[in-house]
């Protein structure tokens, strides 16, 4: 039976994937067609979809909304203990913001902030109704910081805080007059009078209006209504008329409307959405899921490309390949754990087969991704972060494959699930797919040189997991013995080598690439600078080794000290916030990096450094040990073997 439940585990975790592509029953508005619209935001084309998640993730710093208390939603009544999606969330924004006011989706953390708007201090979701009464403050001291020019890097919890409640309430109010003139509760009958105004005022065909008539100034002063959607709203929704238009060509709903005086026509698009804001405030749904479904066909007939490009990230978004290898790593990884304990093949067999299930999902996510950006895997931290995490897991499977002894399973487990965690808080800072700066959007040299020496930080990264197994196994287990050491040692220094090659060959390719962008081929920039040290920092291992420098422990220590270097060279130099690689910049890891990363590897380098009397697999148990022979004075003299 033992045999069958390797198989038994992949085939029921792969049910589970399959079963989340089933097709979702449409019961009342229908939500998910409404999420796969095209929009303009950051330089892209997006889905509804990624607009709400990643404004939830600014705001909330989750992707759904949970209903603490009854709320109307979806154009009905919620009950209390609802969750909401990202996009039922954004619905309610767009089309009915006096109920999205009262729901709890702001989270502060700071407690000094809590006080100076004088909210609960047990609490931390709040609704934009209980922010609205300290909303000057937030604005006051939000200036302040700006006056100052206080870097976020030096900014107190405090200050942090605040710059983050103050973005995320000005996204709010943003997202509020994106789809919906404020104060207005039937768009459609609204949108229908200006058409008629419009034609009035314009008389014969391609004449100019008379501005002196009394329709004309009624009629200005109903489109200056519009003035806040066309200055202030989020994504831009409506395509421009010609299908081949640029990305310059999309506009707001605003705009599109008050451009209408000069054009005696209203675009279809919003058309559209007027009638679906009008019968979701009325809670209509067959009229919503009507104009829904006309809409798309307009934009199937006309915009092909960018309909698709919303369909394909709404189902990427909404197949979520990447959670879903974080869970099938964690348990690849208590598998492999568990077999150093009992030696069961079945639970190392159990521990590799998942892992090369969760890795085809890494995988999958990986390509699905490019494909939509049309890029390499690694021109942003959340990128490189996932791209590590995948040459990680290669690496340990192949290690799995030559030494079956579990280690290979659970280098792959640690490093996928935990660049996939860095790449999830990474995404908290807003879109990840966002358009490349332009000194990143450029050749060839660009694909070669980063996928390269990304590769090289993910085998060092690997190396140095393989020494803390190493340190932890030795230290505090006795399953360290002389043959699992002695492969232990083999593997550091194979992908220790492998590790200089790429980091070094990745330097020089982007020294090829600075040259082609910057003009110079090195210019000591700190990124360039971090690149070199894990160049120096491998060849230093490799040479002390080759010297007899150190031995088996003392290259573990060495590669565990490679994981400092490493993250500093990956996050830490663009935390400094300058040169020409600052583009990465983030500071919410700063407290994680260098306050809990960097120390737990000093202390695992000083219990590596402990004599080997104080590690658990190089003591024997009392009992076991025996006499030697006579030592001064007749005596026994006993000894460790």
């Amino acid at each position: 039976m033992k045999k069958w439940i390797p198989w038994i585990l992949v085939v029921a975790f792969a049910g589970w994937i399959a079963s989340t592509l089933l097709p979702v029953p449409v019961k009342d508005f229908d939500t998910r067609n409404f999420a796969k619209l095209p929009v303009l935001l950051n330089g892209r084309i997006q889905p509804m979809d990624s607009v709400a998640r990643n404004s939830l993730l600014q705001i909330r710093n989750k992707q759904a909304v949970y209903l603490e208390e009854t709320n109307a939603a979806a154009g009905g009544m919620a009950p209390k203990g609802t969750e909401l999606t990202a996009t039922e969330w954004l619905m309610g924004v767009l089309m009915k913001p006096e109920i999205a006011d009262d729901q709890r989706v702001f989270r502060i953390d700071n407690p000094e902030v809590l006080g100076l708007l004088k909210l609960p201090d047990k609490e931390k979701y709040f609704s934009f109704n209980q922010l609205m009464p300290g909303y000057d403050e937030i604005g006051r001291q939000a200036a302040r910081i700006d006056d100052e020019k206080i870097e976020a890097a030096k900014q107190t919890p405090f200050e942090k805080q605040v710059m983050k409640l103050a973005n995320a309430m000005w996204l709010y109010q943003r997202l509020k007059v994106s789809l919906r003139p404020p104060d207005s509760d039937n768009f459609s009958h609204e949108l229908e009078r200006c058409r008629k105004d419009v034609a009035a005022v314009r008389g014969a065909a391609g004449a100019e209006p008379d501005m002196n008539r009394p329709e004309v100034a009624e009629l200005a002063q109903f489109l200056s209504g519009y003035e806040a959607m066309a200055r202030y709203a989020y994504p831009l929704v409506v395509p421009p008329a010609d299908s081949v238009g640029s990305r310059d060509s999309w506009e707001s709903m605003g705009a599109s409307l008050t451009n209408s005086l000069r054009s005696d026509r209203i675009d279809p698009a919003v058309e559209h959405y007027a009638t679906m804001v009008t019968a979701y405030r009325q809670g209509k749904p067959a009229e919503f899921n009507a104009a829904l479904a006309d809409y798309q066909k307009l934009l199937d007939q006309k915009y092909a490309s960018e309909a698709r490009k919303g369909r394909s990230e709404f189902f990427f978004n909404d197949f979520q390949a990447f959670y879903k290898a974080m869970i099938i790593y964690v348990l690849a990884f208590l598998l492999a754990c568990s077999f150093w304990f009992n030696w069961s093949d079945w639970l190392r067999r159990s521990a590799i087969y998942l892992v090369m299930l969760a890795w085809s999902i890494h995988t999958f996510g990986l390509i699905f991704r490019m494909v939509l950006e049309g890029r390499p895997p690694v021109t942003n931290l959340y990128s490189s972060a996932i791209f590590i995490g995948w040459g990680a897991g290669v690496l340990g499977m192949i290690l799995e494959k030559i030494y079956r002894d579990g280690i290979g399973s659970v280098i792959a487990s640690v490093a996928g699930f935990t660049t996939l965690v860095i790449a999830h808080n990474l995404a908290l800072g807003g879109d990840t797919m966002e358009m490349l700066r332009a000194v990143l959007d450029t050749n060839f040299w660009l694909a070669t040189h980063v996928t390269v020496v990304t590769l090289g930080y993910a085998s060092t990264f690997v190396a140095g997991f393989l020494a803390i197994i190493y340190v932890m196994r030795g230290m505090f287990t006795r399953t360290l013995d002389e043959t699992t050491a002695r492969s232990l040692g083999r593997m550091v220094y194979g992908i220790v080598c492998f590790a200089t090659l790429f980091s070094f060959v990745g330097t020089v390719l982007g020294g090829i690439w600075a040259d082609q962008s910057w003009g110079r081929f090195w210019g000591w920039d700190p990124k360039e600078n971090g690149a070199l040290l894990i160049v120096i920092w491998n060849a230093m291992i490799l040479h002390a080794r080759w010297g007899g420098m150190v031995r088996e422990r003392g290259i573990m220590n060495m590669a565990i000290f490679g994981n400092i270097i490493t993250s500093f060279s990956w996050f830490g130099v663009n935390m400094l916030g300058i040169g020409l690689h600052s583009y990465g910049f983030m500071d919410s890891g700063f407290r994680w990096l260098y306050y809990v990363f960097m120390p737990s590897q000093v202390l695992l380098i000083a219990l590596g450094l402990l004599p080997k009397k104080y590690w658990l697999s190089f003591r024997q148990p009392a009992e076991k040990r025996t006499p030697v022979g006579p030592g001064k004075g007749g005596k026994p003299a006993a000894a460790l073997t």
